[in-house]
């Protein structure tokens, strides 16, 4: 028995078509929206029930899918056109920088005004150039100073000259100190000897007293010696009578070897002499502006005389 207000069967098993005339479906929108059990158990028994194949879709839906479809293949198609367009510049700036230097470097413009010499470079590359000059203009003296250039040779002989100049003022000072000297002299010394004892010791201690006598040419005193007076001078007080030059000196002593020469040997080199101090050292009166010292023999021209023996 059905309940009031419930659907009679008729009604549970009208046919759900979705494709209703919508005479039908706003009929069925107005009437009274009722349940009942059967309809129920007929939902669910359909939404277990396998499902429909799709109908087919209107034309009218039809063409708007097609139409949403259509949209990502025109914007496939716009990405694409963008692309072709970056390839094609890229490919427009290559084609423009391999051609330009050759368009720059074209041996058939060369010749054009663009890469043609200008007047400037035209008129450098002239052979002959004259110029016009109007006879108003006053033609200026033109005068060279003189010039002149001292050589070395020229040189080394003022050098020279004024070396000699010093040294002989410095010898005339010397010579007027020396003639000053009132003290015994080698005659005096050769009349009553000081030390009538010869020691060659001895010739070496006398001759270092010296030591600091300034050079004078041709002096043979305390005030001021050269090389042979200074040798004669401390010879003298031995007794011992020698001549005022070096080869006289060298005749009267008797010749020994560097090994067996001892301090108070006299050296002889060319034109110069002076007391042998041992160990390969000479000590003499050396020249004008020095004085007497003891400093290396600096030639191997020398040979050793002793006197006394």
């Amino acid at each position: 028995m059905a309940h009031s207000g419930t659907p009679d069967p008729a009604q549970d098993q009208a046919p759900q078509d979705p494709d209703i005339t919508p005479s039908t479906s706003s009929t069925r929108s107005t009437a009274p929206d009722l349940v009942s059990r059967r309809s129920l158990r007929t939902v669910k028994a359909s939404s277990s029930a396998p499902r429909a194949p799709k109908r087919q879709t209107p034309p009218s839906t039809s063409v708007a899918a097609a139409t949403e479809q259509s949209k990502p293949a025109a914007k496939k198609r716009k990405g694409g056109w963008a692309l072709n367009v970056a390839v094609m510049t890229v490919a427009t700036g290559i084609i423009a920088t391999m051609s330009i230097p050759a368009f720059a470097f074209n041996p058939a413009g060369a010749e054009s005004s663009a890469f043609g010499p200008s007047a400037a470079d035209s008129m450098k590359k002239a052979q002959a150039q004259s110029v016009e000059v109007s006879g108003g203009v006053a033609e200026s003296a033109v005068s060279r100073d003189a010039a002149t250039a001292t050589s070395q040779q020229q040189l080394d002989a003022q050098k020279a000259a004024a070396a000699a100049e010093a040294a002989r003022q410095r010898a005339a000072v010397s010579f007027a100190s020396y003639a000053a000297y009132s003290g015994p002299s080698v005659s005096d010394f050769l009349a009553n000897p000081p030390y009538p004892s010869f020691s060659l010791s001895q010739v070496f201690s006398v001759a270092k007293q010296y030591i600091g006598t300034p050079y004078v040419y041709g002096g043979a005193s305390p005030a001021g010696f050269d090389c042979s007076g200074y040798v004669m001078y401390v010879y003298a007080q031995f007794g011992i009578s020698l001549p005022h030059s070096v080869s006289g000196q060298a005749a009267m002593g008797k010749r020994i070897s560097i090994q067996d020469a001892q301090p108070g040997d006299i050296v002889i080199m060319p034109g110069h002499d002076g007391f042998y101090a041992g160990n390969g050292n000479i000590m003499d009166a050396p020249d004008s502006g020095r004085s007497i010292s003891i400093r290396p023999i600096w030639t191997s021209d020398f040979y050793i005389v002793r006197l006394g023996i």
